[in-house]
């Protein structure tokens, strides 16, 4: 009776692991992340708080009477991509994409940070593969192309293009002037080559006293996103989760409120994020 028991127990546990793998990734996905709270992966900080105040008190201290109070560490997510691809001249070749998932943007380079700007709104507008070969064929066009520029690139009968654009531009992603077509986004990063130049090792941390920030995007929308956009040779080898280490400096005011910054401790460069709560 107790070999039975155990039969069903162990039969329900690998019913429920099968569930969860095939049905809900991002679920299965939360779980690992409870039960690994050991440590987690982040990039290495290059630079200190104190570094970055001692660099930065010209422009962050206005005067004798403002102050600095203890600055403080915090975690901010990114997923990490292996992926293959191939070149304009079918070269096959692999690379790692690094993902923010709070802002939705691809960084381009560690170095200097910079990012596409154009996947979050994608991203939160649900598009397909249609819809971001539209998006970047008005990229390669300079940022504009006309009806016939289009379906000539798109390849497609006259009313499946009309479904296709009317689609696009009641989510939002584009806007129609005169004869041509634009993206609905002022100076829109997204013709990208899917790879990020990222030099910089991954280390290990432990969790403990060590603050994460909440991500607001998952790794499928994620890896949704990056399997529409970059076509059907993209592929996605493994994923985990990164952390980049980020610094919030605080200065006192003589009237007693506080300007909280925050900065980027690879690069000591200030970032500049809508969405860190301050």
């Amino acid at each position: 009776m107790r070999f039975l028991t155990t039969l069903l127990i162990l039969g329900g546990l690998g019913y429920g692991a099968y569930w969860l793998n095939n049905t809900q990734p991002e679920l299965k996905h939360q779980v690992i992340e409870m039960i690994n709270t050991g440590t987690f992966h982040t990039l290495e900080a290059r630079f200190t708080a104190n570094q970055i105040m001692d660099n930065k008190r010209l422009a962050l201290l206005k005067d004798s009477d403002h102050r600095y109070n203890a600055p403080s560490l915090r975690f901010h997510p990114y997923l990490l991509m292996e992926v293959k691809y191939t070149t304009p001249s079918y070269q096959t070749e692999e690379g790692i994409i690094l993902w923010d998932l709070i802002d939705g943007e691809m960084v381009l380079d560690t170095h200097t940070w910079e990012k596409t700007h154009g996947f979050a709104d994608c991203i939160n507008a649900g598009a397909d593969k249609y819809e971001y070969k539209i998006l970047t064929t008005i990229a390669l066009n300079g940022g504009k192309a006309d009806r016939q520029k289009l379906m000539s690139s798109l390849n497609i009968e006259s009313h499946l293009f009309d479904t296709w654009i009317d689609r696009a531009r009641k989510k939002k992603l584009i806007v129609q002037h005169g004869n041509d077509y634009r993206i609905h986004l002022h100076e829109p990063i997204i013709n990208v080559r899917p790879s990020t130049t990222i030099a910089d090792p991954l280390v290990t941390k432990s969790c403990k006293h060590s603050e994460r920030i909440a991500r607001r995007y998952s790794p499928a929308q994620i890896k949704k996103a990056a399997e529409a956009a970059f076509g059907t040779d993209f592929a996605i080898r493994s994923t985990q989760d990164v952390f980049l280490p980020i610094y919030s400096i605080t200065v006192q005011n003589p009237d007693g409120s506080l300007h909280t910054t925050h900065w980027n401790a690879l690069n000591g460069k200030r970032i500049h994020h809508s969405n860190l709560i301050e």
